[in-house]
């Protein structure tokens, strides 16, 4: 059978799962789509992969 990939991302979703990824909260299966998606490399420690937005 062979592996499903998405053909298209809701940008919430995508960025609730970078958010996720940051914290080291992502399921094996996300984390390596999003490093194969960022081509990031897992072996190096995890960079802040977002802008983050200054409180009001």
């Amino acid at each position: 059978m062979r592996a499903r990939s998405p053909h298209w991302v809701n940008s919430t979703v995508l960025v609730e799962a970078l958010h996720r990824y940051e914290q080291n909260r992502l399921p094996r299966s996300m984390r390596l789509w999003v490093e194969t998606m960022l081509d990031l490399d897992p072996s190096e420690p995890v960079q802040p992969l977002l802008p983050r937005q200054p409180h009001p």
